[in-house]
């Protein structure tokens, strides 16, 4: 396509340098990934959340909640591979984006009925759309830019702050409501904001022409096909037989360890070829189909010319370490998500409060007045041309502002109270009915607040407490309110809540563990920060990072690949010793809520694993598309998301391990477990830069 015919489209009206059409699809992807990691950072702590409470979930096992995290997200970086390839041939990039966009409104409004068909249908098509939208929209970028190369690597910096940014604000506000108001304020708000980057994308395609069009309508004589300096290496009969069969095998696994595991219902044998108690039958079958892909791919590659088989074996090195790294970075989404809301201390009072309700302020609306000036800009632009589409843009930064706001005079006005109340202690016994004691030889006692339970305990010593709470009714001293307990600690119940919690433990045959409490004391005001705070940080991270790790490799310090992704490795690892190290506290075995440590620990592992990622993604993508042709990316980049899938499926099962690690170990063990692994890997990778750097034959 040529300049000329791009021209008239994008670049009569520009944006920082930019043609408009970038920020449309920069909003899009906004969008996208607010709804995305919006409904990600919930799902974790919905599924494992107590059934009975102010903001009830499920009540899953950690574990179960892992295998379902793990499978969803692999297969979120499997289908991609297919959307690409029907956009590619059949439906075009736009509307592929928009069906994908359609489809993902649709799994949200799933996920909103808070019901099990609701939740797996929900996931299904999240799955499904991010198939079509995920490959796509960068597709169209690639095309917009095509004889504009010099312009390309500002545009997808531009981009990626859009990722970021859907990241930042889904995260925080998705979280917000769902931890406060209920989950399916949380998923539903993920959902209306995918419907509204949906609708803006479809109705500002005036600005786009041809570019995204189906292949028919685009200009194919005008693309000039990529000179071939290699031996053709078409695929066989042999090669696709073998697609299909790993592609099914990989597939039945990840389905039949999530039917299995939570349902019950088991796809695959539970023995195959050796005994269960050696190896069961869905890991001998997955074993058997990682070997054919092995023969697959090394076979494959030892058709070429020496140097691209060369350079492309650097290429699957490169990838089998991003699995180490991914299945330890994507702890943010499921161990510490558990973490956060269970073993750390998430609540300041007095002027500690004030300090963190100003910095969060300064934190969420600074970069929202940026974001929010260049769609100002945008609407200067395009507005006569595409003004639905920015009626609708404008609708939906109102509604991020509105929420924005009443989040912050939530936080701002709420009061805190000393209370005293009453609780009824009594012996915890074991299995075999013996008194549970600690280390020191000391009884371990277990207690409900003073309430119908409490009347049941034989032999109960009654104790009264006092404690710090929140809330957003104004009261005075002397004033009862209605407690209940909720992450060990006592939560005060607005009155349109507690006949709904009655009525959650009739539904389970239990008495209500509802007790009453007096105000004792005013106190300066108390926040509580929200478990998926903690998950915006990476993003936040990034933005104030990326530009500054970017300087370091363009100086004198730019180590080579292997070398920078190791120590991308290395510098994730650290993130989990602070981890290991602050959590040192926490005893084997501690209920949830019982000890909690500084989050101090949190941030920085956050920001460790940050500095990580900027070392290895990158990196990893830029070598991908400079050690093999053009016309062989699209592959490369298929075995890329792989690897991300299946470290996405093992941080996800690892990740539900941390109940069982812990109660048989302890937290610390737990997190240097993923030190350790990173640690390992990134050593071995640098000590094999020497290999790599001949097998990519001079390739920098």
């Amino acid at each position: 396509m040529s300049q000329a015919t791009v021209k008239p489209d994008f670049f009569s009206s520009r944006v920082l340098g930019h043609p408009s059409g970038l920020f449309v699809l920069f909003f899009t992807e906004m969008w996208e990934r607010f709804s995305f990691y919006g409904m990600r950072v919930l799902l974790i702590n919905f599924l494992t959340m107590a059934a009975i409470g102010s903001n009830p979930g499920w009540e899953w096992s950690a574990a179960n909640a892992g295998i379902l995290m793990g499978t969803y997200a692999s297969m979120l970086y499997l289908t991609p591979i297919i959307g690409g390839v029907i956009a590619d041939k059949y439906l075009g990039y736009t509307r592929a984006v928009i069906l994908g966009c359609i489809i993902m409104t649709l799994g949200h409004a799933c996920m909103a009925l808070e019901t099990k068909t609701g939740l797996y249908g929900g996931l299904g098509l999240l799955i499904l759309g991010t198939g079509f939208f995920k490959p796509n929209i960068t597709s169209i970028i690639s095309q917009m830019y095509k004889d504009l190369p010099e312009k390309k690597d500002g545009a997808y910096t531009i981009f990626y702050m859009g990722v970021n940014a859907g990241a930042f604000f889904g995260m925080m506000l998705c979280g917000y409501l769902a931890e406060k108001v209920g989950w399916s304020w949380g998923f539903g708000l993920a959902g209306i904001f995918m419907l509204l980057g949906c609708l803006q994308f479809w109705l500002a395609q005036p600005l786009f022409g041809t570019i995204g069009a189906r292949p028919g309508k685009r200009d194919m004589a005008a693309e000039e096909p990529e000179a071939q300096t290699y031996k053709a290496n078409p695929f066989t009969l042999r090669d696709k037989v073998l697609i299909v069969v790993c592609a099914a095998i990989g597939l039945l696994y990840l389905v039949n360890d999530f039917t299995s595991n939570i349902e019950g219902i088991s796809l695959l044998p539970e023995a195959f070829l050796l005994e269960k108690e050696f190896l069961s039958g869905p890991v001998v079958i997955l074993l058997t189909g990682l070997a054919l892909f092995l023969f697959l791919v090394v076979s494959r590659i030892l058709r070429y010319d020496y140097v691209l088989r060369d350079r492309m074996f650097a290429v699957i090195l490169f990838v089998f370490f991003t699995v180490f790294f991914v299945l330890s970075f994507e702890q943010g989404a499921s161990s510490l998500v558990l973490f956060a809301r269970d073993y750390t201390n998430r609540t300041f009072e007095g002027t500690a409060a004030t300090a963190f309700n100003i910095f969060n302020t300064l934190l969420t609306v600074i970069p929202l007045v940026f974001i929010t000036w260049v769609l100002l800009k945008l609407f200067r632009q395009t507005f006569k041309r595409i003004a639905a589409a920015n009626i609708i843009l404008g609708l939906a930064f109102a509604g991020v502002w509105g929420i924005v706001i009443w989040m912050l005079n939530r936080d701002f006005s709420s009061h805190a109270y000393e209370i005293s109340y009453k609780v009824v202690k009594y012996e915890q016994l074991n299995d075999e009915g013996q008194v549970i004691r600690d280390k020191k030889g000391d009884i371990v006692y277990g207690h409900v607040l003073e309430s119908e339970a409490s009347a049941l305990v034989p032999n109960g010593i009654v104790e009264e407490r006092r404690e710090t709470i929140s809330s957003q009714e104004a009261l005075e001293v002397g004033a009862m309110v209605a407690i209940h307990e909720e992450g060990k600690k006592p939560q005060a119940l607005p009155a349109g809540r507690i006949d709904k919690i009655k009525d959650q433990y009739l539904q389970q045959g239990q008495p209500s563990r509802i007790g009453t409490a007096t105000v004792t004391q005013l106190k300066d005001g108390q926040v509580e920060v929200t478990t998926s705070w903690f998950s915006i940080l990476n993003s936040f991270f990034i933005i104030v990072l990326a530009s500054v790790v970017g300087r370091i490799w363009e100086s004198r310090f730019n180590p080579p690949a292997p070398v920078k992704f190791g120590l991308g490795l290395i510098i994730t690892a650290i993130g989990f010793a602070f981890l290991a190290y602050g959590s040192g506290s926490i005893p084997q075995g501690a209920a949830a809520g019982t000890v909690r440590v500084s989050m101090i620990w949190l941030i920085i592992a956050y920001l460790f694993h940050t500095l990580g990622e900027l070392c290895i993604q990158p990196v990893g993508l830029s070598y991908v598309s400079k050690l093999v042709p053009g016309k062989m990316i699209a592959f490369m980049f298929g075995m890329w998301y792989l690897a991300i899938a299946i470290g996405n499926k093992l941080a996800g099962t690892l990740g539900g391990q941390i109940e069982a690690v812990t109660s048989r170990y302890d937290m610390r063990t737990f997190f240097l477990i993923f030190t350790a692994v990173p640690v390992v890997a990134g050593v071995l990778l640098i000590l094999l830069h020497r290999v790599i750097r001949k097998l990519m034959h001079g390739v920098r």
